[in-house]
């Protein structure tokens, strides 16, 4: 297409900037009008999209620095923080390559902090040693939506003239961290094969956690209807309203970087108290499906314990 449109007689005294903002821009325009037939397109693609995302999602809960080898002076997860947030914007955008863009951006932001601490702790620059670690690490923490539908993505429709040099580079590293992420085990990482497994099981218990607590308040909300219709308020309609309620959770709309080292002690008593409230609710829940139950049997037995059918209580009022 390139060739076609240089040679064509109307782009002859066009200079190459503006030959390539043109191609550039019938790329953006194409890919756009073509994103809902060719991205994601098969259900394998989604598959594997949900597996990897699910994975990170367990890795996030245990994973630290040290588990990737990455030095002590390099490490700085606050300040990857902004790496984290340019590459969770991939999905937000149809062309590809302002999907590169932010591969690119989410890679440049590490190299730099890379190298300012190099300078600052007098470390010698690994190069892709130190890059890709990271890399890997700041791809688990911000667990980009649709990360395997992406990369496919932009090797397939952003114009190969464009995938050299730099943007070749960082698009290569990221799927290489897309693949060890995938291929991810104990072996993989510094740590011991059964806490490694431990921690990922541990984590699968957490995730479902919130859906057997919906339907636990589900089941308790059908039962209470049929043993008390009377009027109630929908639990979720409470819980949404002390949620917005503004001073008892000061950090519902705060984002990752806008905390300080001080509000650590104040997120852990936090913390601590949604624990002791939801363990109580699980209790509550429990003991109230248990002994409505009992009440329930209890009404269809007789003082000795037997059961009385309602043939039996026809016939003695006769």
């Amino acid at each position: 297409m390139e060739d076609a449109i240089r040679d064509h007689p109307l782009w002859a005294s066009s200079s190459d900037d503006e030959t390539d903002n043109a191609l550039e821009g019938l790329e953006k325009y194409v890919m756009t009008k073509l994103h809902s037939r060719t991205f994601a397109s098969t259900p394998e693609d989604v598959k594997i999209d949900a597996e990897i995302s699910e994975k990170i999602s367990l890795l996030q809960t245990f994973l630290r620095p040290q588990h990737l080898d990455i030095p002590s002076a390099l490490q700085n997860e606050a300040a990857w923080l902004l790496a984290e947030k340019e590459l969770k914007k991939i999905n937000a955008f149809k062309a590809p390559r302002e999907k590169l863009l932010c591969i690119i951006n989410c890679s440049r932001v590490i190299n730099n902090l890379l190298l300012n601490a190099s300078i600052s702790e007098d470390h010698v620059p690994g190069g892709a040693d130190d890059f890709l670690p990271v890399l890997i690490y700041v791809t688990i923490k911000a667990n980009p939506p649709q990360l395997h539908s992406n990369l496919k993505f932009i090797q397939l429709y952003r114009r190969q003239s464009k995938l050299v040099s730099e943007a070749a580079y960082y698009l290569t590293n990221l799927v290489s961290a897309k693949s060890f992420i995938v291929d991810l085990n104990a072996k993989s990482l510094s740590i011991e094969e059964s806490e490694f497994m431990e921690s990922m099981e541990a984590a699968r218990l957490v995730n479902r956690v919130p859906q057997e607590t919906v339907t636990t308040i589900d089941k308790r909300s059908i039962f209470g209807k049929l043993m008390d219709p009377g009027p109630s308020t929908p639990v979720h309609v409470k819980t949404q309203t002390n949620v917005n309620g503004g001073s008892n959770y000061p950090y519902m709309e705060a984002e990752a970087g806008e905390l300080t080292v001080g509000d650590v002690e104040r997120l852990l008593s936090l913390y601590k108290d949604v624990v002791t409230k939801y363990t109580s609710l699980c209790n509550t829940v429990r003991h109230l499906s248990v002994s409505r139950t009992q009440r329930h049997d209890g009404l269809l037995r007789e003082p000795n314990g037997t059961h009385k059918d309602t043939y039996s209580r026809e016939t003695e009022k006769r």
